[in-house]
């Protein structure tokens, strides 16, 4: 094992992790709403890329600075029955970011599909988050992550010592999008369009090891999903017809793939 790899895929992790809350709570609002510009305090979030990059932490909250009047209402909404988001520090987003990426270098080793899976992770993590938040996966974040996740493996197919193949990776993205497209006509309440999205890259990114990759993959998305659900429902926290996020356990048994796909290879 690459003590040096495994440090670095731990640094990217945590780094990226602690830009991930900021991000998930401008983008954790319902479709008709515009992406948060204010924390819940009313103040206006600034910083480099237009607010979007860094620390979840309001400065002027901290010092105690009120809002102007005319924009101290924007408090942080709450949909149904769904808790704020919050709007703070956390150390267990880049924790998790982090034991993931470590996790991918140890199976991956110093193979070049590694830094596609570096690259992805922070993304990944990120909408399993929103997803958790509003029950929605945003198209500006699906559907790039398709069209990267493909283009960073035909370049990684490139270089030596690759370990999968790119037609097989683009195969997968487009048969996996069209099982959750097919699941989405037939049980249009049950699945999200956003899921569908979602499947594309996801695919993409399992099928770089093979076909039982993508079907293993696949497979513990929806055993995690199910056996949430269950745990909800014994929980009497949920009814049959309760909508769960979806994407954090399509994401998950995403990564799972991956871990076997690599260790597999290695």
């Amino acid at each position: 094992m690459d003590v040096t790899l495994i440090a670095v895929a731990a640094l990217w992790g945590a780094g990226t992790g602690l830009l991930i809350p900021r991000a998930a709570y401008r983008l954790s609002v319902e479709p008709e709403e515009a992406w948060r510009a204010q924390c819940p305090g009313g103040h206006a979030i600034t910083g480099p890329a237009g607010g979007w990059v860094g620390a979840a932490r309001c400065s002027a909250c901290v010092s105690g600075v009120r809002a102007p009047a005319a924009t101290s209402a924007s408090t942080l909404p709450v949909t149904g029955e769904r808790r704020p988001v919050p709007y703070r520090r956390s150390a267990l987003v880049p924790a998790v970011t982090a034991a993931v990426c470590v996790a991918l270098a140890a199976a991956t080793e110093a193979r070049p599909e590694l830094a596609v899976w570096l690259l992805c992770t922070p993304f990944a993590v990120l909408l399993a988050l929103v997803d958790r938040n509003v029950h929605r996966l945003p198209d500006q974040l699906t559907l790039p992550l398709a069209g990267a996740s493909a283009s960073l493996l035909g370049l990684a197919a490139l270089a030596p010592g690759a370990g999968g193949s790119w037609p097989t990776a683009l195969l997968g993205g487009l048969a996996l999008g069209a099982v959750y497209f097919l699941l989405f006509l037939i049980n249009p309440g049950g699945l999200g369009f956003g899921d569908v999205k979602l499947a594309l890259s996801l695919g993409v990114l399992l099928g770089w090891y093979g076909w039982a990759i993508v079907f293993a993959g696949a497979f513990a998305g929806f055993v995690l999903g199910s056996l949430y659900g269950v745990v909800l429902l014994l929980l009497r926290r949920a009814g049959r017809k309760t909508a769960i996020p979806f994407g954090p356990f399509m994401i998950t048994g995403a990564f799972l793939g991956l871990l076997l796909g690599a260790l597999s290879g290695s």
